[in-house]
């Protein structure tokens, strides 16, 4: 026989259902607050009228780097690119600012400047860093440049700029009918104020300089060889013939793979990072690049630089490659036909890196930048570490170590390993 429930208890469960009735017929109100960047459109003309030298401006988000004579170039991400005089490194100048929206790569060819417009190539004279003319633009040139998520641009137009707003959403309904569509989830109110709060991303991370081309890091997506611009996308290489350095007209566009990420030059071969491995390919023939060889790796963001015999890459994780490995490997390039792994150093968590001779320069990201004695390629040792800051690319020449790092642009001289010492600090605005 079947126990009836104690009258107590049913009265009670009567009660809270008639009490939940009772709320759920009263209404309640939500509050959002949350940023957004609200895009700031000019017209084409408009945007290429205003490439010139503009009056300098503050570094807030420095990215790619690149150096030629006595002046370092230093993008400004999505924004242009900062003129810095070096002629004493002691005491850098900022000399101009150069307003190409979109930007987020560059390289130098004697006294022209290539760089990124979104999706156009831009060819400016810089013969007078005080007075620089924007010589030619190619268009629809590099169809990787795209905005994430759901945000849909005015093709008719350009985005200059972007404007940050906050905002305040006050929401009224009806409670019984919020509890059904939210299937039994909690709401709180919140706050949200993130880089990925409405704002695109736009996809894109050396050696002596030999004349007429500068130096870029090990991050770059731009680099000159034999009288070529040769870039890369997420997908493809580039080139264009620059013999004519105010004309680059494109001559070669090919798929090379997915998610290239970095391109090297040495010699006769180009060695290109991406997620899942390196790729060379032969330029003896600059306008049909050959590949081959290659080596795969586990999948992770891959800068990398290369000698007369080695390869160097470096694997991070806590990236959109979604790696989980940080270190650095170290590659015997075999005649660049079958480049082989030798050895594999543990680190932090490794961004770009360069090389002087048997020295070996790496960013370690927030464990600051590290030199290694690179004589014996298996034995790396330690030289010295400099920490307390967050590391992203390098260039090293003449002695002089040139860091982009997350809280500005440092010049080390390292002349005396054993002693290097920091000449100038170019630091972010606030």
């Amino acid at each position: 026989m079947k126990k009836l429930l104690p009258l107590p208890v049913i009265l009670l469960a009567f009660l809270g259902l008639w009490f939940m009735q009772g709320c759920l017929k009263d209404s309640f109100q939500r509050t959002y607050t949350y940023t957004y960047y609200k895009p700031i459109y000019k017209t084409t003309a408009e945007v290429r009228a205003n490439i010139k030298s503009n009056a300098p401006q503050n570094v807030e988000r420095p990215g790619k780097l690149y150096l030629y004579g006595s002046y370092i170039f230093l993008n400004e991400i999505d924004k242009g690119i900062h003129i810095i005089d070096n002629s004493n490194p002691a005491q850098p100048r900022n000399a101009g600012f150069l307003d190409i929206p979109g930007n987020m790569d560059l390289a130098v060819k004697g006294n022209t400047l290539y760089a990124d417009l979104y999706t156009d190539l831009v060819a400016i004279d810089i013969s007078d860093p005080k007075n620089v003319v924007l010589k030619k633009t190619v268009e629809n040139v590099f169809p990787h440049r795209y905005y994430n998520g759901y945000f849909r641009p005015d093709s008719s137009m350009v985005i200059a700029s972007w404007e940050k707003r906050d905002t305040t959403i006050r929401e009224k309904g009806d409670a019984e009918i919020w509890l059904k569509n939210s299937r039994g989830g909690v709401f709180m109110d919140y706050a949200a104020s993130s880089q990925n709060s409405g704002i695109p991303v736009s996809q894109s991370s050396g050696s002596a300089a030999v004349a007429p081309y500068g130096v870029g890091g090990s991050m770059a997506r731009f680099t000159i060889a034999k009288e070529r611009l040769f870039t890369v996308g997420v997908t493809d290489l580039t080139v264009f013939d620059i013999a004519s350095s105010f004309d680059p007209v494109q001559t070669a566009h090919r798929d090379i793979g997915w998610n290239i990420e970095t391109i090297y030059p040495f010699k006769d071969n180009l060695f290109i990072g991406s997620q899942a491995g390196m790729f060379i390919f032969n330029i003896l023939n600059a306008d049909n690049p050959v590949q081959t060889g290659q080596f795969s790796h586990v999948q992770s963001c891959d800068p990398v630089i290369a000698d007369n015999k080695y390869a160097y890459v470096t694997l991070r994780s806590g990236t959109t490659c979604q790696g989980f490995n940080n270190q650095l490997e170290v590659l015997e390039l075999n005649n660049v036909v079958n480049p082989s792994l030798l050895k594999v150093y543990s680190l932090h968590n490794p961004h770009g890196l360069s090389k002087d001779g048997n020295t070996l320069f790496i960013c370690d990201g927030t464990d600051g930048l590290k030199i290694y004695n690179a004589a014996d390629v298996m034995n790396l040792s330690l030289i010295n570490h400099i920490n307390g800051i967050d590391t992203y690319d390098v260039i090293v020449q003449n002695s002089i170590a040139l860091v982009v790092a997350r809280d500005g642009l440092y010049q080390y001289d390292y002349s005396n390993l054993s002693d290097i010492k920091l000449l100038s600090k170019i630091s972010l605005s606030k």
